[in-house]
C-alpha cells in the first residue's frame, strides 16, 4: 500500500484586494503539485473568504497562511496579529460559510497572541480528478477484425495447426 507523503506550505501575505486572487492561485498551484486537485475549489474559496474579511475588518493587514497535508486531511490555517479583529463579531458571516463548506474548522490563540482560524478538508491519498479519455490515433497498419464478428469456424481455419507452431518456433 502506498502511503502519502506529508506536505507543508507557508506564505506570509500583506492582504489587499488585488492580492486575494494571487494568493488563491498560489494555493491552487500547491494543491495541484500535491495531487489534490479535487480540494482546490473549496480551499481557494475558503481562503478568498477569509482574506476578504481580513481586508475589510483588520487594521493590521499582515497574515500568515499555512497548509498541512497528512494523507487524510488538508488543514489550512490563517494567523493574524491584529488585536482589534474579533472573529466572533467581525468574521461571523465568513466563519459560517467556512463551517458549511469544510469538514472541520476552528479558531484559537497561539502562545504569542496570534489568532489562528483554520479549516480542514478530508481526502484520500492519491485521490485525483478523473482524466478525460482521448481517442486513439489512427495507425498505418490494417487492424485485425474483431474475433466475434466472424464465425468461430473461420477463425479456426486461419489458425496454424499446433505442430506447425511448434516447428516454426524451433
Amino acid at each position: 500500500m502506498k502511503t502519502a507523503v506529508p506536505c507543508y506550505y507557508h506564505i506570509d501575505v500583506e492582504v489587499s484586494p488585488e492580492r486575494v486572487g494571487q494568493v488563491s492561485r498560489i494555493l491552487a498551484a500547491h494543491l495541484r503539485y500535491w495531487d489534490l486537485d479535487n480540494l482546490t475549489v473549496p480551499v481557494c474559496r475558503g481562503a478568498e473568504l477569509l482574506l476578504r474579511a481580513i481586508d475589510q475588518h483588520a487594521n493590521d493587514k499582515h497574515t500568515s497562511i499555512e497548509m498541512w497535508w497528512n494523507g487524510q486531511h488538508l488543514i489550512t490555517a490563517f494567523g493574524d496579529d491584529d488585536p482589534d479583529l474579533r472573529p466572533d463579531q467581525d468574521l461571523r458571516a465568513c466563519l459560517a460559510d467556512i463551517a458549511a463548506m469544510s469538514d472541520g474548522w476552528g479558531c484559537c490563540a497561539s502562545a504569542n497572541g496570534t489568532k489562528i482560524i483554520w479549516f480542514s478538508q478530508r481526502a484520500r491519498a492519491g485521490q485525483r480528478v478523473p482524466l478525460v479519455p482521448t481517442a486513439p490515433a489512427p495507425t498505418l497498419r490494417t487492424g485485425r477484425p474483431v474475433p466475434r464478428s466472424e464465425p468461430v469456424v473461420v477463425l479456426a481455419a486461419r489458425a496454424p495447426a499446433g505442430d506447425e507452431v511448434l516447428e516454426g518456433s524451433r
